[in-house]
């Protein structure tokens, strides 16, 4: 075999960028393919490099025969002692063969073995490369849109990108650069699949290091986000340094690098909260701008009663029951707000399952439904008298009948009291 496929090895593990082993070896794997079309399935054949002459030499393992009938399997004693003199009728050597034995067909199966194994080699590395990337964002050229998701060009392969992980509201067309974050990286039969995502947490966490020199530096430590893709976002935020305020330095001159992160999501509200060891401080910087007038704690629940002022109740619920559901992730506590009037009405607070039937009863739904409102934390009637319909149709299990029955029944509560409310309520039922 001469220097001309020793140079065809090392121009396909140039282009391909592969190891030049990795084709010897695939090489290799489609001679010894190619020997049992040839020879059958018991032909013996090796590969070896002889470096000093240049060439991939063939070995095959031949049974010595006093007449050579086929070469490919046979050879006489006499060439096989100029290989072993101890060579003797009906011993097997190792013999250096032609490739142009092989014939055509065997050939053609050589190539096929070769370039399936190339493939092969090729997506092992594709594969190990974005593994190593995982958790990074990467930009690449939206290619085509197929049952809502996206396929982005990213070089060597193709990133899918999920309908489920789109910002809402947000389109592409073929050619549209886009950055997402590379959320995880898989081994399929079609080769390896790079599953991208712009809705992930993880997301904003990226764009905020790429925006921010303090954070790369480690002198800034991002401690949590939490998403409504779209919609809001917060995260939190410590410095490592009493010179530096994190909150600051994440915001920018004149909003600068916030703004960068901002439109980059479409639009989607951030908010910076500054990370507290003390949790009740921790809570407070995460409903900002509400302010809170006291916090019950329960540790054993990893649950939170929050008290707000009258006036700052559905600042401190948010549009949607947002802010409030956004700090509970961020925290990891649950959180639930009530208004100073509320607590004048029930001392003490409630427990979960008090709550639930006091919902349930009073507004006349289910129980799923009581369920949507506590996640929500729309568990005050005065909160709720003030949401609209729009409001409550995005909580799980209400339509707009749900949503004006239960708007309805809490103004009746804010303004006949609770007793009244109970009484009237059971009347409509």
């Amino acid at each position: 075999m001469s220097r001309e496929l020793l140079h065809v090895i090392d121009q396909i593990s140039f282009e391909r960028g592969l190891d030049r082993d990795t084709v010897l070896k695939a090489l290799e794997t489609a001679l010894v393919s190619a020997s049992r079309k040839r020879i059958g399935p018991e032909g013996d054949i090796r590969c070896r490099l002889n470096e000093d002459k240049g060439e991939l030499q063939i070995f095959c393992l031949k049974t010595v025969v006093e007449e050579t009938r086929d070469p490919l399997v046979d050879i006489s004693l006499e060439d096989a002692r100029k290989i072993d003199p101890e060579a003797e009728p009906g011993s097997k050597v190792e013999a250096l063969t032609n490739l142009t034995e092989f014939g055509r067909i065997a050939a053609q199966t050589a190539k096929q073995v070769i370039m399936q194994r190339v493939r092969e080699a090729e997506r092992d590395l594709i594969h190990d490369d974005f593994k190593d990337r995982q958790g990074e964002i990467i930009t690449g050229t939206v290619h085509h849109k197929e049952k809502g998701d996206l396929y982005v060009d990213l070089g060597k392969t193709e990133g899918l990108l999920p309908r489920k992980e789109q910002i809402p509201r947000e389109s592409y067309r073929n050619g549209d650069r886009i950055r997402a974050y590379i959320r995880e990286v898989c081994k399929t039969i079609r080769g390896p699949q790079i599953i991208l995502s712009r809705t992930a947490p993880e997301f904003l966490i990226r764009l905020f290091e790429m925006e921010v020199p303090e954070i790369q530096d480690g002198i800034i430590k991002i401690l949590g986000a939490a998403r409504e893709p779209g919609e809001r976002a917060k995260i939190a935020v410590f410095s490592t340094s009493k010179d530096i305020d994190p909150v600051g330095a994440c915001v920018g001159l004149k909003g600068s690098r916030v703004q960068s992160v901002v439109r980059e999501l479409r639009g989607e509200k951030v908010d910076i909260v500054e990370w507290a060891h003390d949790i009740e401080t921790y809570l407070r910087n995460a409903l900002s701008p509400a302010e809170i007038e006291s916090a019950e704690i329960h540790e054993d629940t990893k649950g939170i009663v929050v008290v707000v002022p009258d006036d700052q109740l559905s600042l401190a619920i948010g549009k949607k029951g947002q802010n409030v559901r956004l700090a509970s992730t961020l925290l990891k506590w649950g959180i639930e707000v009530k208004s100073r009037d509320s607590m004048r009405q029930d001392s003490g607070g409630e427990a979960p399952a008090d709550l639930k039937t006091r919902l349930v009863s009073l507004l006349g739904i289910n129980s799923p439904q009581a369920d949507s409102l506590i996640e929500a934390g729309l568990t005050d009637t005065a909160a709720l008298a003030g949401s609209s319909v729009g409001d409550l149709t995005t909580l799980k299990g209400f339509g707009e009948k749900t949503a004006l029955k239960v708007i309805e029944a809490s103004r009746s509560s804010a303004e006949g009291g609770q007793g009244g409310s109970d009484d009237e309520q059971q009347e409509k039922e």
